[in-house]
């Protein structure tokens, strides 16, 4: 066919179902000029991020999960802001978290870690040799099955109880084509 325009409102195989293919290996198929809908199996959702509104106290040597309560994005309503946890659909999905810590102690240190079902799956340590503000900063790939439950969650060995700022953050999303 020389070069023209095909304007169609359906295409389908003749079969009725199967692989369409557009173009050939090579080329480019410019849709520059329309939109895309895509399946939800081609999407990056469910996605999250939430983030911590105030800073928070963080007792020596204690678990505490991060109270990620202000919702940046929450495409599919699957991260709950009582109880802090991501439940998503099955899937492979990238999670990631934030936390820091101000004026925290000499000498001690400050973890970060993803939970699944309340078992540490990803965990960053960082520690200061003076009294300093502390940042830790974790991501992770994990598989979910649609009824699992991640979260992110800090500890502290300074010795005594220190404050976890509000910068603190939690987030993921689902993997296309993992």
């Amino acid at each position: 066919m020389a070069d023209g325009t095909l304007k169609v409102g359906t295409i389908t195989t003749s079969s009725g179902s199967g692989t369409i293919t557009l173009g050939q290996s090579g080329e480019t198929v410019d849709m520059a000029n329309g939109s895309i809908t895509l399946n939800s199996s081609m999407k990056n959702t469910p996605a999250f991020q939430a983030k911590v509104s105030s800073s928070f106290s963080v007792a020596h040597n204690t678990n505490v999960v991060m109270p990620a309560s202000n919702e940046l994005i929450d495409t599919d309503s699957k991260y709950d802001t009582s109880t802090y946890r991501f439940t998503p659909s099955a899937g492979k999905y990238y999670l990631f978290a934030n936390s820091t810590f101000q004026n925290f102690s000499a000498n001690k240190v400050a973890y970060l870690s993803i939970r699944k079902n309340g078992s540490a799956v990803a965990t960053f340590t960082n520690g200061t040799g003076v009294q300093d503000d502390v940042s830790n900063f974790v991501g992770y790939i994990e598989e979910a099955n649609g009824t699992d439950y991640f979260d992110a969650v800090v500890l502290q060995t300074s010795g005594s109880t220190q404050t976890a700022t509000s910068g603190c953050f939690f987030g993921g999303y689902k993997l296309i084509g993992a």
